[in-house]
C-alpha cells in the first residue's frame, strides 16, 4: 500500500524538531558528531547501484546451496572482491551434515490413484528456472527416512492449536500421514507437533489463500506463487539448538566430536515432504470426514474436509546423509585504536536454488556497503575498533555457517564482539529492525539520518506513519507520542541466533520489505534475477537504502567514543514483558477455571450438534496463582540502574572524562558484558543450547519470539511448577543486568 505523501508531511513534523546535523548521536561528542556526518556523507557518494545489480546477477546466475560446485564458487567471489579492497580476507571451512534427497515417491493408493509430479516446471520468462541438473529438487532437508502408508488428515497449519480442535471432532493421527499447510509457524513445527501425536509422516503444501492467486496474479504473469511451486526448507528442531545437528555447541571443526546419526535429537523423527498447490489438490478433494472450519479453509476450489476416510497415501523417501563443507568469508578491516573490540556484519550467501531475493539482495547490499567502507579507509580514514564483515554459508538448512563460526570462537567473541548486524533478503518497501532493546535509541536515530528511496522523508517517519494508518489505538497513540519506535524482539530464522541467544552479544537484524512481491516465490526455482528485477526492488534504489543503513550501523559503532548503548527502552520493554506474562498467567488460570465449569456443567454436550459426534473436553487440574513479586522486584532495581546511567550521560561535567581512552575502554567493557548478563549457563528448560533470558524462539513458533521464554513458555504449557522456577531464574537474571549497568554508571562517574 502507498501512503498518500500529503499525510507523510503532516506526519513528519510530530517526532522531528532538529535538522540531521543538530541532532547528537549516542557515543560520540559535539565534534565527533560533525566528522561523523561528514564520513558518512562520503560514505553514500561510494554507494553505486549498478554494482549491486551486476552482482545479484552474477551471484543467483546458477544454483548455489551448500555443497554445489557454484556455491564454493560463490564463496571464492566474494573473498575476491573482499580482499581486492583491501580487507584481511579468509574462508573458513566447516563440515556439517546436510542431506539430500535420493528417493522422493508421493502417491494417493486410495480411493483413486493419483502420483504427485514433485517437480517445478520450466519457464521461457525466467532464465534460470531450466538449470534442472544443479538444482535441488523440492525436499524438505533433515526429514527422517521412511516408507509408509496410511490414511490421510489435514490438520490446517499444523499446530498445536489445530490438534486441540481436532480432539474436539474426536480425530486422531496416530498411525495415519497428516497434510498441512505452509504458514502458521516456521514449517519445522508441522512434522514435530505431528509426530508428538502419533503420526507417521507429513505433507506440507502452499495453499494459494496463503501465498498463491488469493494474493495476485501468479508467476510469470504476476509475482505469486503458481499452481506448480514448492516450497523447500529445513525441517531440523532450530527451537532446541541451531546449527550442525551433530556438532551442538561446538565447531564443526574437521577433528571435532559429532554424535551418531540416530543420537541427533534435532533431526526430525518422521518423513516430511512439501508439495505444491496442484499436486495436494486431489489428495485434499478426495478426503472424507467432516468440514474443516472457517479458519481452516485455503482457497482451492473444493470443500475442505479434514478426514481420516478413503483417502489414503504412499510415502517414501530416502536421503544421502553426508557431511558438506560449508564457506563462511571473513574479511577484517583491523582498528586503528581498539583493535580487540569487534564490530561485526553478516549476511549469508547460500541458498536453497537461484536466491535472487533470499539471500543474494541482502548480500550484494552489505557488498556495496563494505566496498564504500574500504574506499574510506583507502582515503586515510581507518577505524577505531575491528570491522568485520561475514558472508555466511549453510544458513537455509539450519544457520548452519554462522552457528558453527560462532561456536567455534565462542570465548573470543564473547571478550570482544560488541556488537552484531544481520541482514538477509531485501526488497521494497518500509525499514524493518528488531534485536536488542539497549540499541532501540541507536537504531530509531540511524532510521532517522536515513531517507527513503520513493517518498524523500526518513525511513523513520514512514515507519511511524505506517503504524499510525494501519496500527490499533494503542500503537498508533504510542507511535504518536513516544519519542521511539519499538523495535522487534528476535525469534530465530536467520543468522543472529547463534550471536544472540547463545552467545549474548548484542544484536540487531535489519532490512526493508513488504512493497516488493516476493513471498509467493520463496525458497522455489523461481526466485532468480528475472523474478527480481521485475517484483524485488526493480531499482535497486533499496539496495542502497539497506547500504545506507547498515554502514552508518557499522561506522557508528566502529567510531564512537564508547559503545553507543542506552538503557531506558530497555527498562521499559522488559516492564512491557513483565505486565504480559502477569496478564498470561491470569488469563490461562481464568480460562482454565471456566473450561473446567462448562466441562462439569455439561455445557459441551447441551450445545453441540448431536449429529456431528464432537468430543467435549476434559476438565485439568486449576492453574496456581504465581508470585511475580521477584521478577516485579527485580524490575524495579532495573529501572533505577537504567535511570541513573542515562541521567548520568545528560551531566554536562561528564563529558571531560568521557575525552580520556582509558575511561572509555573500560566504559566499552563494561557496556559489552550488559547483554552477556541476559544469558545463563543452564540456558532455558529443555534447551540449554538457547542462554539468552529475555528473547528466544518459541518451541512451538520456531521463527516466532517468545519473550521471557522460560516464563512464558511453562504458562502456556501448564507447568506451574517450573513457571514458579523461571521466575527466580529470570528475576535473577534482571538483576544481573542492573548490576552490570550500575558498574557502567560507576565507569563515567
Amino acid at each position: 500500500m502507498r501512503i498518500p505523501y500529503v499525510f507523510l508531511i503532516l506526519v513528519t513534523g510530530l517526532s522531528l524538531t532538529l535538522s540531521a546535523q543538530q541532532r547528537p548521536l549516542q557515543g560520540f561528542d559535539r565534534e565527533g558528531v560533525d566528522r561523523e556526518r561528514a564520513l558518512e556523507k562520503q560514505f553514500d557518494s561510494f554507494l553505486n547501484k549498478d554494482e549491486a545489480r551486476d552482482w545479484m546477477k552474477r551471484l543467483s546466475a546458477r544454483p548455489h546451496h551448500i555443497g554445489s560446485p557454484y556455491g564454493k564458487e560463490n564463496a571464492e567471489f566474494i573473498a575476491g572482491l573482499y580482499r581486492s579492497w583491501g580487507y584481511e580476507t579468509e574462508i573458513e571451512r566447516f563440515d556439517v551434515l546436510f542431506p539430500t534427497p535420493k528417493t522422493r515417491v508421493l502417491e494417493m493408493t486410495a480411493p483413486e490413484k493419483f502420483t504427485a509430479k514433485l517437480e517445478e516446471p520450466v519457464l521461457t520468462e525466467d532464465s534460470t528456472s531450466g538449470q534442472q541438473s544443479e538444482q535441488l529438487p523440492t525436499y524438505n532437508a533433515y526429514s527422517a527416512n521412511g516408507d509408509v502408508t496410511g490414511q490421510l488428515v489435514y490438520v490446517n497449519y499444523g499446530v498445536p492449536q489445530d490438534y486441540e480442535t481436532l480432539e474436539r471432532y474426536g480425530i486422531d493421527v496416530k498411525g495415519k500421514i497428516v497434510i498441512a499447510r505452509y504458514g502458521g509457524s516456521w514449517r519445522g513445527i508441522k512434522p514435530k507437533v505431528a509426530a508428538e501425536h502419533g503420526a507417521i509422516g507429513c505433507i506440507i503444501y502452499s495453499d494459494p489463500r496463503d501465498d498463491g492467486y488469493f494474493e495476485g496474479d501468479v508467476y510469470p504473469q504476476g509475482a505469486w506463487r503458481n499452481e506448480n511451486g514448492a516450497q523447500r526448507g529445513s525441517v531440523v528442531d532450530m527451537p532446541l539448538y541451531a546449527g550442525d545437528p551433530l556438532t551442538p555447541g561446538i565447531g564443526a571443526t574437521a577433528t571435532a566430536r559429532r554424535l551418531e546419526i540416530k543420537d541427533a535429537p534435532s533431526l526430525m523423527k518422521i518423513p516430511v515432504l512439501p508439495i505444491s498447490y496442484a499436486d495436494a489438490l486431489p489428495m485434499l478433494k478426495a478426503l472424507a470426514g467432516p468440514v474443516a472450519p472457517a479458519s481452516w479453509r485455503g482457497a482451492l476450489p473444493i470443500t475442505y474436509h479434514i478426514g481420516p476416510g478413503r483417502a489414503t497415501v504412499h510415502l517414501k523417501l530416502e536421503f544421502d546423509f553426508k557431511l558438506t563443507p560449508a564457506y563462511d568469508v571473513i574479511a577484517r578491516l583491523r582498528g586503528s585504536e581498539r583493535p580487540d573490540e569487534w564490530v561485526i556484519r553478516g549476511n549469508h550467501h547460500d541458498a536453497w536454488v537461484n536466491g535472487a531475493e533470499d539471500p543474494t539482495s541482502g548480500q550484494v547490499a552489505m557488498l556495496e556497503e563494505a566496498h564504500a567502507v574500504s574506499q574510506l579507509a583507502k582515503s586515510g580514514w581507518r577505524p577505531k575498533r575491528t570491522i568485520i564483515y561475514c558472508s555466511w554459508d549453510g544458513e537455509e538448512p539450519g544457520l548452519l555457517g554462522s552457528t558453527e563460526w560462532a561456536e567455534a570462537h565462542d570465548q573470543e567473541l564473547q571478550q570482544k564482539a560488541v556488537v552484531y548486524v544481520n541482514s538477509d533478503g531485501n526488497e521494497r518497501g518500509f525499514f524493518f529492525v528488531g534485536g536488542s532493546h539497549t540499541l532501540e535509541r541507536f537504531v530509531n536515530d540511524l532510521e532517522r539520518d536515513v531517507d527513503d528511496p520513493d517518498r524523500e522523508i526518513s525511513v523513520c517517519e514512514r515507519s511511524r506513519a505506517q503504524v499510525i494508518l494501519q496500527g490499533d489505538a494503542d500503537r498508533r497513540r504510542e507511535a504518536r507520542e513516544r519519542e521511539d519506535l519499538r523495535i522487534a524482539a528476535l525469534g530465530s530464522g536467520s543468522d543472529y541466533s547463534p550471536f544472540l541467544q547463545h552467545l549474548g552479544i548484542a544484536t540487531l537484524n535489519i532490512g526493508y520489505g513488504g512493497e516488493g512481491e516476493t513471498a509467493g516465490i520463496y525458497h522455489s526455482v523461481y526466485d532468480s534475477f528475472d523474478h527480481y528485477v521485475r517484483f524485488g526492488d526493480p531499482t535497486f534504489d533499496y539496495s542502497i537504502a539497506l547500504s545506507k543503513t547498515g554502514g552508518r550501523a557499522i561506522l557508528r559503532f566502529a567510531d564512537a567514543d564508547y559503545l553507543p548503548l542506552q538503557f531506558g527502552n530497555l527498562s521499559d520493554t522488559i516492564s512491557m514483558y513483565v505486565k504480559e506474562v502477569t496478564k498470561v498467567a491470569t488469563d490461562e488460570r481464568d480460562a482454565i477455571a471456566e473450561r473446567n465449569r462448562r466441562v462439569n456443567d455439561k455445557t459441551f454436550e447441551a450445545v453441540d450438534d448431536p449429529t456431528r459426534a464432537l468430543v467435549a473436553p476434559k476438565a485439568e487440574p486449576p492453574a496456581p496463582f504465581l508470585n511475580f513479586a521477584p521478577l516485579q522486584n527485580a524490575w524495579t532495581k532495573l529501572d533505577e540502574s537504567c535511570k541513573k546511567y542515562d541521567n548520568a550521560m545528560k551531566d554536562s561535567g561528564i563529558a571531560t572524562r568521557l575525552r580520556s581512552r582509558e575511561v572509555q575502554q573500560s566504559l566499552d567493557n563494561a557496556l559489552r558484558q550488559v547483554e552477556l548478563a541476559m544469558i545463563t549457563n543452564a540456558g532455558l528448560p529443555r534447551r540449554p543450547w538457547y542462554r539468552h533470558e529475555i528473547y528466544a524462539p518459541g518451541f512451538y513458533t520456531g521463527y516466532g519470539v517468545k519473550t521471557l521464554p522460560g516464563i512464558r513458555e511453562a504458562i502456556e504449557q501448564h507447568h506451574w511448577d517450573e513457571a514458579g522456577e523461571q521466575i527466580v531464574v529470570v528475576a535473577n537474571t534482571i538483576e544481573r543486568v542492573a548490576a552490570q549497568i550500575d558498574r557502567a554508571t560507576n565507569v563515567i562517574k
